[in-house]
């Protein structure tokens, strides 16, 4: 028999590398009649494979004497699913092979079950001393090579491989408070209205106590300084959680319908029904949207500092600096002369980091002495949050003025 938690991260797996779905889309569908328990251990069997599957394939592939691509897409979720359960969980060898046999022969593939149920008997003998003896490095780690190649040049080589295991690692999960008490065993931390906590409370979600957002998106927010009777443009706003931390009048831009209402929802969530939003695009503004006195450019990216959260992401990454750009410039004309723009980016590639607002020409405000916890490693008037160093998502903050 297998397990409902099996079966679901299986048919999530499917999705994800067969039809190119999100991850945790696929999965919040997918693991909707689970219970927690059920729930909690399907969706590590769904972001453990998909992070980890360079070097899954590479081990199926040396142990199996079989390419991936010759195989049928059921056998390839399931040897998946099943090699990483006996590399990198603590489930039992026969339960992850027996039950990765049973879901192949479920889909109707009765002459590909002797295979399968080979290729798991030797990964169940020979996978982790195949994984012990990979050179520490992206292969072992399971990144793409550009990706590993950028860490290195912005932590050397030692703080890109702690950086790659931090992120095959859940991170801390935090809140920002939005109102009223903190949750009940909530640990206060170094960054104002950040509280961290075992598991997100989704009732106090609802109720619009709580939001579900990491230090360092927390950081980008505060580092705004928007206060009351000031206007404040927020471009590429959704999902909302920064925006629900400025103060003041608040204009909110947004170029996608359908994040456009879902940041509308979250907002109203929060209570915070006077935010305007403006569905348009953030490097060709309404003329009215002018004279503002600060901004906050949450900019689309690589996303290579959120790669713990979003699994599948590392194998869809990349760099977006001219678009970046493009919209800094663009919130900076609307900004009046001695206003603040504030820069940020869930990224720690220095292309759209430092080089953007390097060549944005616009007077960089120093936050280091602000922050010294997050000050950048070379360019401390940035900050620069390191999942391996932090606990938190990586994320890259310049404050910038006009004129």
């Amino acid at each position: 028999m297998i397990s409902p938690a099996r079966r679901a991260a299986y048919e999530v797996l499917l999705r994800v590398f067969e039809q190119d779905a999100y991850a945790d889309r696929a999965f919040r569908s997918a693991a909707a009649g689970l219970d927690e328990r059920e729930r909690a251990f399907a969706q590590r069997l769904v972001y453990g494979p998909v992070q980890r599957v360079r070097t899954l394939d590479h081990a199926i592939e040396t142990l199996g004497q079989r390419p991936m691509r010759k195989l049928d897409p059921p056998v390839r979720a399931a040897l998946r699913l099943g090699a990483y359960q006996l590399g990198y969980a603590d489930t039992a060898p026969h339960a992850a092979v027996n039950e990765s046999v049973e879901l192949v022969r479920s889909a109707g593939l009765e002459r590909a079950v002797p295979f399968t149920n080979a290729v798991l008997r030797r990964l169940a003998d020979g996978l982790r001393p195949l994984l012990d003896s990979l050179p520490d490095g992206p292969l072992k780690e399971s990144y793409p090579d550009w990706i590993h190649d950028t860490f290195v040049r912005v932590l050397g080589e030692e703080g890109a491989l702690a950086l790659m295991r931090a992120m095959n690692e859940p991170l801390e999960t935090v809140v920002r408070l939005v109102r009223g008490e903190p949750p009940p065993g909530a640990e206060p931390t170094d960054v104002p209205g950040a509280y961290r906590v075992e598991r997100v409370d989704e009732k106090l979600v609802a109720e619009g106590r709580i939001w579900p957002q990491s230090r360092g998106s927390q950081l980008a927010g505060l580092c705004v300084g928007a206060e009351e009777g000031e206007r404040v443009l927020d471009l590429c706003a959704a999902p909302g959680g920064k925006t629900g931390q400025l103060r003041g009048e608040v204009t909110a831009v947004e170029i996608e319908p359908a994040r456009a209402r879902e940041l509308r929802e979250n907002l109203a969530t929060m209570a915070r029904g006077d935010v305007r939003v403006v569905e348009a695009d953030g490097t060709a503004l309404p003329e009215e949207l002018d004279g503002f006195d600060r901004a906050l450019v949450d900019a689309p990216c690589s996303g290579l500092g959120v790669l713990a959260q979003r699994p599948d992401l590392r194998w869809r990454a990349a760099p977006l600096p001219e678009l970046q750009l493009a919209l800094l410039r663009s919130a900076a004309e609307r900004v009046r002369p001695g206003g603040t723009v504030v820069y940020s980016v869930c990224t720690l590639n220095p292309d759209e980091c430092e080089a953007v607002v390097d060549e944005s020409g616009l007077r960089v405000q120093p936050l280091g002495e602000e922050w010294p916890a997050f000050a950048h490693p070379w360019r401390p008037e940035f900050l620069l949050t390191l999942p391996h160093v932090h606990g938190t998502s990586g994320f890259f903050v310049a404050r910038l003025a006009r004129g």
